[in-house]
């Protein structure tokens, strides 16, 4: 039977008590110590996936008292936290979805039968909401609407959402062939990029996100080619102009009932690579409209679970435009909890049927640094002339940080995730 859960949602709000709304939440992540004692941890969670947020998982439940169990590749760092009480790490050369499979719903499985299921990268968002309905009557899942979370891993249908929405988006032109490249070339306007439709299919074969081409329409054909021979799906959308500190990102959790039980917001002062990587230093700040135009978002449909948007400031028209949806927890997963936010918690005692504790939040800025890739960002943006070694030394200087990896308490994923670095590094470089 389906598991069907029921207790009061609340509001995550980015204040304290002498100041408004705009107050930006800090705070460590301590629940009230009577709900600690109070609250049930004997149902295990069990982790698919994931990269640097199932290690920030891994460590914020496991350290409550929870049973946390991980299935994934090595790349999901979490596998080697000393917080996860089992690891099954996924071989290379096997396929994630097949691997689940046999492993969820094999004869064999019957072992992990009641544990709660959360999904951590596109992959496993794919598997859960492919096999929901097998997958339900064995284990407690998220709250979710299985069709539009798979619907969301959809590049381009995540900006036809937004235009449905009313929000905005950036231009972009649906690709089937090269013959519909003619067809736009006077229309595009650089710079553009080359986007998958599916980043997960698309990032394994390239080692990277997209491409963004500057101002030669020749390189577009030649991009959208070079996918195609790869069998994957891909579109031409305008990159939205501008630093990477324009994007800031809205963060909530609906309900099945449809409350929010948190409503969360953060901004972004640095990317590596610059204009197309992941967060290098970025910060816990409660932005309004970032807020706003998530929730119109995420309202235009019957969206259910974990729910993530990103915006870039659009400098031509002054409106925020939609970059991508992630239904799931992200990297900023730490910087969330030491904010103030144990989201993870307040999901796991939602899905038990407990109360739900509300987070303890502070006024004091909070950033989350990645110093190796912070300082590449800072090489980076030197060349272009964008930023100098005393600004660099300025913006890290400044206000309370939480490094996005490394813990004192449990440094082995830093260090597997240092040595993986490397590899790469070395394999780039022959």
């Amino acid at each position: 039977m389906k598991t069907n859960i029921q207790t009061d949602g609340m509001r995550f709000v980015a204040r304290d008590n002498r100041s408004s709304e705009t107050t930006k939440p800090q705070t460590e992540p301590v629940a009230h110590p009577e709900m600690v004692r109070k609250t049930d941890v004997s149902t295990p969670v069990l982790l698919l996936g994931g990269g640097g947020n199932s290690a920030s998982v891994v460590r914020n439940l496991g350290r409550r008292g929870i049973t946390v169990r991980l299935c994934g590749p090595s790349s999901a760092w979490g596998v080697f936290s000393r917080f996860r009480k089992e690891s099954f790490i996924i071989p290379d050369s096997q396929d994630l979805q097949a691997y689940w499979k046999i492993f969820l719903l094999g004869p064999e499985s019957g072992a992990l039968d009641g544990h709660i299921l959360i999904a951590l990268c596109d992959a496993s968002i794919e598997f859960m909401s492919e096999n929901y309905e097998a997958l339900s009557h064995r284990y407690i899942l998220e709250d979710s609407n299985p069709r539009l979370r798979l619907k969301m891993l959809d590049k381009k249908a995540t900006l036809e959402q937004g235009k449905a929405a009313g929000v905005a988006v950036p231009n972009f032109w649906t690709i089937n062939s090269l013959d519909d490249l003619e067809e736009i070339r006077k229309e595009v306007v650089f710079p553009v990029m080359v986007k998958p439709i599916n980043s997960h299919l698309f990032i394994p074969v390239f080692g990277r996100k997209l491409f963004i081409i500057e101002d030669n329409f020749d390189e577009v054909i030649e991009k959208v080619r070079l996918s195609f021979e790869h069998d994957l799906e891909v579109m031409v959308c305008e990159m939205v102009p501008g630093p990477d500190d324009l994007l800031s990102s809205y963060y909530t959790y609906i309900d099945a009932d449809g409350n929010n039980l948190f409503n969360y917001t953060k901004s972004i002062t640095r990317r590596y690579p610059v204009n197309r990587g992941g967060a290098c230093y970025h910060q816990s700040e409660w932005r309004p409209e970032t807020a706003e135009q998530g929730k119109k978002f995420f309202a235009s449909m019957a969206w259910r679970g974990m729910a993530n948007i990103e915006f870039k400031h659009g400098l031509r028209d002054g409106k925020l435009k939609v970059i991508e949806v992630n239904p799931r927890f992200t990297d900023a997963h730490r910087l969330m909890v030491e904010a103030g936010l144990p989201l993870d918690f307040m999901i796991y005692c939602r899905l038990t049927n407990q109360p739900v504790p509300e987070p303890v939040y502070d006024s004091k800025m909070l950033h989350c640094w990645n110093p190796l890739r912070d300082f590449l960002a800072f090489l980076e943006m030197r060349r272009a002339g964008d930023l100098t070694l005393i600004g660099w030394l300025k913006s890290i200087g400044t206000d309370r940080k939480v490094l996005a990896m490394f813990s004192l308490f449990d440094p082995i994923p830093s260090v597997v995730r240092l040595a993986q670095e490397i590899g790469r590094a070395r394999r780039k470089g022959r």
